[in-house]
């Protein structure tokens, strides 16, 4: 047992990898690829996608809601994990980033479940609102830009089904958050809006420090 969280250095964190990991190889030459990008780092880590693939499948998920795509390593991983007649929604701005996607997508052999909408997030999410989608989808994942965090996350918590789930990542922000010396908007935003989750009682919430971190609020 331990009372508080371990620090992972990097022979530990290796070591996690080692016996933990299951990448299909299509995630791997993506995560190789994404190592010569500019901002490669924007990407989940393994163990988070792993992670991620296997709550949709103790959910038994079928309808999934990505807000920013990017390279599309999160949307392979979900899409690799839901049924034959599983459907995720990404919404995302960049076509450069999104043609990379794509080209995983197919070779992942997923890309008929993935309908990708290049628009403002909230556009499509207040589309999707008045289409009547309201309380149709089991799993949100938020990863786009941090100032309209707390806007993706009321449109998401309209748009999943009671018991559903949303995911929110980079909600420790490098460690900004807990460092009283920076005031950049950006932190301040992510500052508020898990203050924000903290208080609210539409949902039961956990934040895991993996990756950058990353909540989990489930709709009561």
């Amino acid at each position: 047992m331990s009372s508080q969280t371990i620090n992972l250095n990097s022979e530990l964190y290796d070591y996690l990898l080692s016996v933990s990991v299951r990448e299909n190889p299509v995630l791997t030459q993506l995560r190789e690829e994404m190592k010569n990008h500019p901002v490669g780092k924007m990407q989940i880590s393994p163990e988070q996608g792993q992670f991620m693939a296997l709550l949709l499948k103790l959910m038994g998920a079928k309808r999934v809601l990505e807000i920013g795509v990017f390279t599309g390593y999160s949307s392979t991983v979900m899409a690799l994990s839901l049924p034959e007649d599983g459907k995720l929604i990404g919404c995302d701005t960049s076509k450069a980033d999104t043609d990379i996607a794509r080209k995983y997508w197919r070779r992942a052999g997923v890309e008929d479940k993935i309908e990708l909408f290049l628009a403002p997030a909230l556009d499509t999410l207040n589309s999707l609102m008045e289409q009547g989608q309201g309380e149709t989808f089991d799993f949100c994942f938020i990863d786009a830009d941090k100032s309209n965090y707390l806007n993706y996350y009321e449109k998401c918590l309209w748009l999943v089904r009671r018991g559903g789930l949303i995911a929110i990542d980079n909600v420790l922000w490098y460690g900004k958050v807990a460092d009283g010396s920076i005031n950049d908007n950006r932190t301040n935003k992510i500052r508020e809006f898990n203050h924000f989750l903290k208080e609210d009682s539409r949902i039961d919430l956990s934040l895991i420090p993996m990756g950058d971190g990353l909540t989990l609020a489930r709709k009561k």
